[in-house]
C-alpha cells in the first residue's frame, strides 16, 4: 500500500507509522521511497510516496536476512574471535561456518545464544556513506581484504557501509534499524558449522521446514574443489582473472568440469540399464540442455536416447490450475496432462509408435509434432520440472530408471558475508530466456517469480531427495554473460512499476561482476539455452 506523505514535512519512519496507524516492527523492515528501496531510518520529504517492505518480498527477505548474517558476524567474532563464512544455501537457509574451526552442535548454541543477547540489547545498525579509500582502511583494520578488494575493483564512491558496535560491514540491501528486529531465526547444526533460518517468501511470518538434502553435501563439496581449480574464491578473483585476459580459460576449464560431470552421469545409466531418465528440477535450472548432453554422452557408451520434455504436455491454457492469487499455476502437477503422458510412454517403451505433442507458449495450445518410435537399446529420457515425481512415471518400475535432479546449486560469493543467491541465477537465467523466447517483458517475469518460488517449494523441492544423481548446472562465470542481456531488461522498468525496486535490487548484484563476452561461451553449454546460439533448440 502507498502512503502519500503530506503537511508533515520531512518525517521519520515513526512519525509516519504514527499518522497512518502502521504498527512499527517486524515483519516490516524497510521502505520503499518514491520507488527507492530505504533503511527505516531514512527521513521522508514532503510530497514523497512510500511503501512499507516487508517479509513477503524479496526485497524485505534480503533486508532481513543481511542484517541478521551481521549480526552473527558479530556474535562469532565476539565469541571465537573468528570470522563468519556464509558458504552456500541450503533448505531456504544459509549455510555458514566459522574461518578455521570445527563447530560442535554446543558451539552453535553458544552462537545462538550470543545472537538472541545482541538482539534483546535492541542495538542500533549505523550507516554510513564512507568515501571509497576510507572505506578500504576499515576494512583492511579488521581484517576484511576480501571486502576491501571488492570495494576498489567495483571503483564504489561512496561506499554505503554498517556499523555494528564498531564492527563494520557492506551490504547488497539496506539493513534493519536495531537488533531487536532480528528475533525470527534458528541455527540449525550441520557438518562443520551450522544453517541459519530465516523468514523466507513462503514463510514471511516464521520459519520454513528445515529439510536439507543429503544428498547435496557432495555437490557442495566437489564445487568447492571445482573453485580450487579455477583459482577462484570470490568475486574479486573472478575480476583479477578477467582483467588479466584468462576469462577465456575460465570459461573452457568451467565447462570441461561439466562435461566430466554429464560422463560420469551417463556412465551411471549405462551401468544400470535404465530405460527411462528422468532430469527435474527448478524453473532455469537448465533440464533441457542437460538432457541433451547426457544424450550425446549416451550415444557415446553405445545407447539410444531419445528426449522428451514434460512442458508439451501441458493442458490447454484455460485448463491450467490457478494459485491462491488467480494466476496460472504451471509449477502445479496438474498443470500437465498425465494420463496421456502415461499413455504415450507405455505405448513408446512397448515399441509402439506415437506421434509426440508440441506446446506454444504463444497460443497456449498443444500442437501436433513429430513421430516416433523406440529402437532396441533405446533410453528415453524425460525433462521437466516434475520429474522426479512417481506420479510422472509410476508405471515404470523404479530399477529401470534414474531420477536426476538439475539446479545451479552453488554461485560465486561477493566476499565472506555475501552471495549471489542460487534463486538470483536461475531468476536471471529465467529473465534472459522469457524475453528472448516467449516475448516475456522483464516485469512480467518479475511479476511472476514468487508463484514459481512457491511451486518450486511445493512440487519440486520436496522430492529432491528421490534423485539417484545430483547435477550441478551452475557455471562459475554466467553471471558475466548474463550481464550484458539482464541490465537493459531490468533498466526498461519504470519506476512507477511494483517490480521497480526488485529490478534496482538485481541490478545492484550485477554491478559487482566484471563483463564477459558472449561469444566465448561454447554452444553446448548449459548457458546457451537462456542466452540463445546453443546446438539445442529451446522455446
Amino acid at each position: 500500500m502507498a502512503l502519500l506523505v503530506e503537511g508533515l514535512g520531512s518525517v521519520s519512519f515513526e512519525e509516519v507509522c504514527r499518522r497512518f496507524g502502521v504498527e512499527p516492527g517486524f515483519p516490516v523492515v524497510a521502505w520503499r521511497v518514491n520507488g527507492v528501496l530505504r533503511p527505516l531510518s531514512w527521513v521522508v520529504d514532503e510530497g514523497s510516496t512510500v511503501e512499507l517492505v516487508d517479509t513477503t518480498s524479496f526485497e524485505g527477505v534480503s533486508v532481513y536476512r543481511n542484517s541478521l548474517i551481521f549480526l552473527l558476524a558479530r556474535a562469532c567474532r565476539d565469541l571465537f574471535g573468528r570470522e563468519l563464512r556464509v558458504l552456500h544455501s541450503i533448505s531456504d537457509g544459509y549455510y555458514c561456518e566459522v574461518e578455521g574451526l570445527e563447530l560442535a552442535p554446543q558451539q552453535v548454541e553458544l552462537v545462538r545464544s550470543k545472537a538472541l543477547e545482541l538482539v534483546d540489547r535492541s542495538l542500533p545498525f549505523k550507516r554510513y556513506l564512507m568515501p571509497r579509500d576510507r572505506a578500504m582502511r576499515v576494512f583492511s583494520a579488521q581484517g576484511f581484504h576480501d571486502k576491501e578488494a571488492l570495494v576498489r575493483w567495483v571503483g564504489l564512491d561512496p561506499v554505503e557501509v554498517y556499523e555494528l558496535e564498531g564492527f563494520y560491514g557492506t551490504f547488497l540491501s539496506p539493513l534493519v534499524p536495531d537488533t531487536s528486529f532480528l528475533r525470527v531465526f534458528e541455527l540449525r547444526p550441520f557438518e562443520a558449522g551450522f544453517v541459519v533460518q530465516f523468514p523466507t517468501v513462503s514463510s514471511p511470518l516464521g520459519l520454513p521446514p528445515f529439510r536439507p538434502a543429503l544428498r547435496l553435501s557432495s555437490v557442495f563439496r566437489e564445487y568447492a574443489r571445482w573453485l580450487s581449480i579455477l583459482g577462484l574464491e570470490d568475486v574479486s578473483s573472478l575480476h583479477e582473472m578477467v582483467s588479466s585476459g584468462r576469462a577465456l580459460e575460465l570459461v573452457l576449464v568451467s565447462e570441461a568440469l561439466h562435461s566430466r560431470r554429464f560422463f560420469e552421469i551417463a556412465c551411471e545409466v549405462r551401468d544400470r540399464e535404465a530405460r527411462l531418465v528422468c532430469v527435474a528440477g527448478p524453473s532455469a535450472a537448465g533440464k533441457t540442455t542437460t538432457a541433451h548432453r547426457l544424450s550425446v554422452w549416451l550415444r557415446l557408451l553405445g545407447l539410444k536416447p531419445y528426449v522428451i520434455s514434460l512442458d508439451d504436455y501441458f493442458v490447454d491454457r484455460e485448463r491450467t490450475p490457478r494459485d491462491e492469487k488467480g494466476d496460472y499455476d504451471f509449477e502445479a502437477l496438474e498443470a500437465l496432462d498425465l494420463p496421456f503422458l502415461e499413455e504415450q510412454l507405455k505405448a513408446l517403451l512397448a515399441g509402439d509408435e506415437v506421434v509426440l505433442p508440441r506446446y506454444n507458449f504463444h497460443t497456449g495450445r498443444r500442437e501436433r509434432g513429430r513421430p516416433l518410435r523406440l529402437e532396441g537399446g533405446a533410453v528415453l529420457v524425460l525433462e521437466g520440472i516434475h520429474g522426479l515425481n512417481e506420479a510422472v512415471s509410476h508405471f515404470v518400475p523404479r530399477a529401470q530408471k534414474v531420477k536426476v535432479f538439475v539446479s545451479p546449486l552453488t554461485a560465486l560469493s561477493l566476499d565472506r558475508h555475501n552471495r549471489i543467491s542460487t534463486g538470483d541465477t536461475r531468476l536471471l537465467r529465467r529473465l534472459v530466456r522469457d524475453h528472448r523466447t516467449r516475448g516475456r517483458s522483464a516485469e512480467s517475469t518479475l511479476s511472476r517469480w514468487p508463484s514459481v518460488v512457491r511451486g518450486a517449494s511445493r512440487y519440486i523441492f520436496p522430492y529432491q531427495e528421490e534423485a539417484d544423481v545430483m547435477f550441478n548446472s551452475a557455471l562459475v562465470y554466467e553471471i558475466s554473460v548474463l550481464k550484458a542481456y539482464a541490465e537493459p531488461l531490468l533498466r526498461s522498468i519504470p519506476d512507477t512499476s511494483p517490480q521497480y525496486g526488485e529490478a534496482r535490487r538485481l541490478l545492484s548484484v550485477l554491478s559487482y561482476l566484471p563483463s564477459i563476452p558472449p561469444e566465448v561461451v561454447p554452444t553446448d553449454s548449459v548457458l546457451r539455452e537462456f542466452i540463445g546460439g546453443g546446438l539445442f533448440e529451446v522455446v
